[in-house]
């Protein structure tokens, strides 16, 4: 169901504003005080803060001037990220789906420490929520879910990242205090799994594609262990910016390229076995949904994704090509497969 107009116009609002906070953090975004110091007969101003790790910081400011009172009282009265509440409210009324109030706390404390400044990628059915938003489109109920889900492409990371970065992801899901304990994996340290005891069906994972060995990466930058999977690093490719909101504010995350998505899914729903078959059913409804929207165009968008995922293997074609037929057999009104045909699929 297409969202209003005023809806797609509130949500691409919210969007930019909050790429604009994103791109603008400064002092009016750290919680922290102003300091002075005197040095040879001249004032000047520092900020001081605790970094997220927990260290203490400092940077200079300026001399004492009126400019710089300026700033130090735009600084008392709120953060720009306040701001973002009443575009989020907006966007929410006008139909634009929210992320349960949970979760968008844990995804924003990870935006707060860099994850996703840093590669993070928000995946799975929240990564489908944000889709929704941004094709304009309501998904109803098939967008909920209790799982968290971001990935990372570990060794295969297309950016540089500096080689001071440190990000403590541990610590930032400590610091919420909502009760997640970490897995134990197979080598005696952290896996990349948190589980709530007050809430088990609510978790966190940490993913990455799959090495030789299948064995877990243990990021150093980031702190944590990802658990690898077969065939992330084609949803990996070509990510997009999203923004995320609730009631008390936005963040803007990394998604996968919605297309690479549907079609990542025809693979995966087959990968998980009899004993996940509701997972597998979702995982076919949201391509099915996908898809269905791409279908009105983006014609080349599709050869394009489809060409790469059947090129990168016999064992990709086949399993690509099962996930497209149980597609059919769902919802056969949307002739997906006679698109995909035309679209240059064989």
């Amino acid at each position: 169901m297409p969202l209003s107009l005023s809806a797609q116009t509130a949500y691409a609002q919210l969007l930019d504003a909050a790429q604009a906070v994103e791109l603008a953090r400064s002092v009016a975004n750290l919680r922290g005080s102003f300091a002075s110091k005197t040095v040879k007969g001249g004032v000047y101003r520092y900020f001081q803060y605790t970094e997220l790790s927990g260290r203490l910081r400092q940077f200079y400011v300026g001399p004492d001037s009126p400019q710089v009172r300026e700033l130090i009282a735009q600084h008392g009265e709120g953060r720009p990220m306040a701001a973002l509440e009443p575009l989020a409210r907006s966007a929410i009324a006008l139909g634009c789906a929210p992320v349960l109030v949970p979760h968008f706390r844990v995804i924003r404390r990870l935006s707060d420490y860099g994850f996703f400044r840093a590669g993070g990628v928000l995946v799975g059915t929240h990564a489908f929520l944000a889709f929704g938003n941004m094709l304009g489109v309501s998904w109803g109920d098939a967008s909920r879910t209790q799982d968290v889900d971001f990935a990372h492409a570990g060794k295969q990371l297309a950016i540089a990242l500096p080689s001071n970065i440190e990000i403590d992801t541990p610590a930032a899901i400590d610091s919420l205090k909502m009760g997640f304990l970490p897995l134990g994996s197979s080598d005696g340290k952290h896996g990349g799994t948190w589980l709530s005891p007050r809430d088990p069906d609510f978790q966190l994972d940490f993913i990455t594609p799959q090495h030789r060995g299948g064995v877990p990466y243990r990021h150093a930058q980031l702190g944590i262990t990802l658990q690898p999977l077969k065939f992330m690093e084609y949803l990996l490719q070509d990510v997009q910016q999203a923004v995320l909101f609730c009631a008390d504010g936005a963040v803007v995350v990394n998604v996968p390229h919605p297309l690479r998505y549907a079609m990542h899914k025809l693979i995966v729903a087959g990968e998980r076995g009899a004993t996940r078959a509701a997972k597998s059913n979702k995982d076919l409804r949201q391509s099915a949904a996908l898809l269905a929207h791409y279908r009105q165009g983006s014609g080349w968008e599709a050869r394009e994704a489809w060409g790469d995922l059947v090129s990168r293997g016999p064992g990709w074609k086949t399993r690509a090509l099962r996930g497209l037929s149980a597609v059919e057999k769902l919802a056969p009104e949307l002739g997906v497969q006679d698109w995909l045909d035309s679209a240059g699929k064989r």
